[in-house]
């Protein structure tokens, strides 16, 4: 029998000897897929050759396993027979044989292999972002909740948390404790610590910290300190940094103490001389501002954001943008329709204002608050700048200038509300009544879904209320005089 010369291609009928010649000179022949030449010395041992193609001409060529397991025969790719070296090739081939005689499936142990290698991966991507999320600072979640809970929020809600979490340090236009610039605000301390640090005894320490210096911002900032957390705990990028709500504890409400019940009201013999004071302000805006609040009843942002548009002077209607049904309608009583007129009508706001504080002005406003000068008129301008919108501030200093001059200790702008409601008081009008004036929510079932009181039928005891009020402050008034007409001012 003629020996095959090195350059004829391999038998593939027999097992052989392997080797790198044999391997070179092995091709896959036209119209077939595969071809296997089959080793001698590591049983299931083969190499695998592939047809030709545009970018290999000599065809694929890899080592594999091939074995029977079950009956069934199985194949796993070991690897390129340019990367792999035969007798490396053969030593895989037996630890595959070792395998497989074990009763285990090679191919299954590579795919738990490569599960295990994908869940480490996860978890390792997974233990990352549990980091980052842990790392996030108090701060940086406050700010997200800000954002997404603004619009469900007023106005004035949404400027305590910022206020509330401000940092100090910034030059202050007055109130500061001497250094010229203000200071941390409450929940500032609390902004810089990752929230998973934020603990029941974090928060008892702090509350008890600052319960020491003011116990009102305080007792707020806790509240809102407590809506934050309970969102926290809604949103799965925060779930399990917290336990619970760490703010919702006895001994930070003990630490914060119960808010007095607040009682400055104006008593009826007060009436004169508060009237008298406050229309010696100079500043018909602010002077209208304060005598409205008075008679209305109104919360003093109700009064502060009032437009012209909210006026119908046809029905004698004003329409107040409250907190708790969003607006209601109460009666445009002949007094305050006369204040309202005369006013300045520079923009969309009734009350509105272009200038702040002279040194002058502030130097009279001193003395008064001092018991000083008491025969002084309460000069005009805002205590502070007016806002950008174009309508006043809250004129606070203003009233206590007023108060101070008229020997009344005490009385705050909400204490003008409180006033109204105890007023009533003296003419026995139905709560119901005052309470619609008021804005406050029905308190029985009648109340809410049976009653309804039209604004003619408001205006009856609003204007009750009123001449009743102006009677015992001995203001003369004709209701039936024409208010004047209202002042365009210009810019």
């Amino acid at each position: 029998m003629a020996r095959a010369k090195k350059t004829d291609a391999p038998d593939l009928t027999k097992a052989q000897d392997l080797t790198d010649g044999l391997i070179e000179r092995l091709t896959c022949p036209a119209g077939k897929l595969q071809v296997f030449l089959r080793d001698t010395k590591a049983p299931g041992l083969r190499v695998r050759a592939t047809p030709a193609r545009a970018k290999r001409r000599d065809g694929f060529k890899s080592f594999v396993f091939e074995a029977k397991l079950n009956r069934q025969t199985i194949r796993r790719t070991i690897g390129d027979v340019r990367a792999w070296t035969i007798e490396a090739a053969r030593t895989e081939a037996n630890r595959l044989r070792v395998t497989l005689d074990a009763g285990d499936d090679p191919r299954e142990l590579d795919r738990d292999k490569l599960a295990a290698k994908a869940e480490r991966q996860a978890a390792a991507a997974a233990k990352v972002v549990a980091d980052k999320v842990a790392a996030i600072a108090v701060g940086e979640a406050w700010t997200n909740y800000l954002t997404e809970r603004q619009p469900h929020w007023g106005e004035l809600h949404y400027k305590d948390h910022l206020k509330l979490a401000r940092a100090g340090g910034v030059k202050a236009k007055r109130g500061t404790d001497g250094r010229g610039v203000t200071i941390d605000m409450p929940l500032f301390a609390l902004m810089g610590l990752p929230l998973r640090d934020l603990t029941a005894p974090v928060i008892e320490a702090w509350a008890a910290k600052e319960a020491k210096t003011r116990p009102t911002s305080a007792r707020l900032a806790w509240r809102l300190l407590k809506g934050f957390l309970g969102w926290c705990n809604e949103q799965p990028a925060y779930a399990g940094l917290l336990s619970g709500n760490p703010a919702k504890t006895k001994k930070s409400r003990e630490a914060l103490g119960k808010a007095a019940v607040k009682q400055d009201a104006l008593l009826r013999e007060q009436l004169p001389v508060w009237f008298e004071a406050v229309q010696k302000i100079q500043n018909p805006v602010i002077a209208a501002y304060l005598q409205i609040m008075l008679l209305t009843g109104a919360r003093p942002g109700e009064v502060l954001t009032l437009r012209w548009d909210d006026l119908n002077t046809k029905w004698r209607g004003m329409t107040i943008h409250d907190k708790v049904e969003g607006e209601r309608i109460i009666p445009l009583t002949p007094y305050v329709w006369h204040l309202i007129a005369t006013l300045p009508k520079r923009n969309e706001w009734v009350f509105s204002s272009t200038r702040t504080l002279s040194m002058d002005d502030k130097n009279v406003f001193r003395r008064a608050l001092r018991g000083e000068n008491k025969d002084t008129e309460i000069p005009d301008g805002d205590i502070v700048q007016a806002s950008a919108s174009g309508h006043i501030t809250m004129p606070r200093s203003h009233l206590n200038c007023a108060c101070a001059v008229a020997g009344i200790e005490g009385l705050t702008l909400h204490g003008l509300r409180r006033s109204f409601k105890s007023l009533t008081e003296w003419l026995e009008i139905p709560a119901g009544v005052v309470a619609q004036l008021m804005g406050h929510k029905p308190s029985a079932t009648a109340e809410k879904h049976y009653t309804v009181r039209p604004l003619d039928l408001l205006r009856v005891h609003h204007e009750r209320i009123e001449a009743w009020i102006l009677e015992q402050a001995e203001i003369k008034f004709d209701v039936k005089a024409e208010p004047s007409k209202l002042q365009l001012v210009a810019g």
